[in-house]
């Protein structure tokens, strides 16, 4: 829920910087989808499993392909989770990098794929 209102939060300020002409739309598009990754990041770390390691190795590719788009992980989600908690954390993360999958290209939306296949791959762990 909160990612959601983040998003929203994002948008809106996004929508009336544009209006006003202080960013452009690239600029706008950029900061949603920075948000998103950062948030896919915060999500995975706030996870209290290691998922064999996957976990860990999908925060590695999140981080890399903000490193790609100019943008640095903010450090947020530093809360831990019951194992349940956990694995409904790892679907959102996913569910974020697949929202901001359409903004990507080359090796910035390669990391995220490798992300996502790390997540998907730490979800089949049990």
């Amino acid at each position: 829920m909160n990612n959601n209102l983040l998003l929203r939060c994002t948008t809106v300020l996004a929508t009336i910087l544009l209006a006003l002409g202080l960013v452009t739309p690239v600029h706008a598009q950029s900061a949603a989808t920075i948000s998103l990754l950062d948030d896919a990041y915060a999500t995975l770390a706030q996870s209290n499993h290691d998922y064999k390691g996957h976990r860990v190795r999908a925060m590695k590719q999140i981080d890399a392909a903000l490193g790609e788009i100019g943008a640095k992980v903010s450090g947020k989600g530093r809360n831990r989770e019951p194992q349940g908690t956990s694995d409904a954390q790892m679907r959102a993360a996913e569910s974020l990098l697949q929202d901001a999958r359409p903004a990507l290209s080359g090796k910035a939306l390669k990391h995220v794929d490798n992300a996502i296949a790390q997540i998907n791959d730490g979800l089949a762990i049990r």
